[in-house]
């Protein structure tokens, strides 16, 4: 796992972006794993800005969501098909119907779970997964003691979980209770994983992600069983790393041959 800790959420975001950037530069027709919420939007501002830029096209790629909620109408505006082609399609230019996000709102769930499963894999598998944690170490929905071989399926939120999502609506009981989310197993089968998170309130469950041990417990933890996963955070939340000193002096010490473009 490579930890890199920089000064400011907004250079938290253009590192991602540059990781995006360089898997799209080998593969105009990538697989990117979307996340939704609050971490990543540093990632898509500034992967807006090179397309605007005209320093990378999605018009080709392809966008698998990690998550949806149960419950909600396709358009309600926190549906996360309204949040993934509000914040990233339409701004990023994708091309839509090379974009899927779970359906929640399947006649039969657990099957809908299943398909998006193949679909992934008819895909050719996710080429770099965007991801955040939340403050109970959760990635995607997966939420604590969530399986490592868990697969696309359906999970209870935790009352945590849904008390930090309230603000996205007009009351917390509006928030919905069930989603359906890639499992750990799904996730850790993408070629590259690049989780963001900025804030001191993220702090221990970055700690406990990286440092602390494998634990379903914490589902973040798994990305410590992926060879080619990547953890950038500012320096907020690399507060309780006890390793700081030494992720800051290995990313400076970086060889040009190992940087990300």
């Amino acid at each position: 796992m490579e930890v890199i800790i920089l000064p400011t959420a907004e250079e938290v975001g253009r590192a991602a972006a540059a990781a995006v950037v360089s898997v799209m530069r080998k593969k105009a027709s990538a697989v990117i794993g979307l996340a939704t919420g609050s971490s990543p939007q540093g990632i898509y501002t500034d992967l807006r800005r090179r397309v605007n830029a005209g320093d990378v096209s999605f018009a080709n790629a392809y966008g698998f969501a990690l998550d949806e909620y149960i419950g909600i109408p396709l358009e309600h505006p926190e549906s996360y098909a309204s949040v993934i082609t509000r914040d990233v399609v339409e701004p990023l230019g994708f091309t839509p119907d090379r974009v899927r996000v779970p359906d929640g709102r399947a006649a039969i769930p657990a099957f809908a779970a299943k398909e998006y499963d193949a679909a992934i894999r008819a895909a050719g598998g996710i080429d770099v997964q965007i991801l955040g944690i939340g403050t109970n170490g959760h990635i995607g929905f997966n939420e604590p003691t969530s399986s490592f071989a868990s697969r696309t399926r359906i999970k209870t939120l935790a009352p945590s979980t849904r008390e930090a999502n309230a603000r996205f609506f007009d009351s917390p009981d509006q928030v919905p209770t069930h989603c359906m989310t890639q499992g750990l197993g799904t996730i850790l089968e993408a070629e590259r994983l690049v989780l963001v998170a900025q804030g001191s309130a993220k702090a221990d469950a970055v700690a406990a992600a990286i440092e602390g041990p494998l634990s379903s417990f914490v589902p973040g933890s798994a990305l410590q069983l992926h060879e080619h996963a990547t953890v950038i955070v500012d320096e907020e939340a690399a507060a309780g790393l006890r390793l700081a000193d030494y992720y800051r002096y290995t990313y400076a010490n970086k060889p040009e041959w190992q940087q990300v473009s």
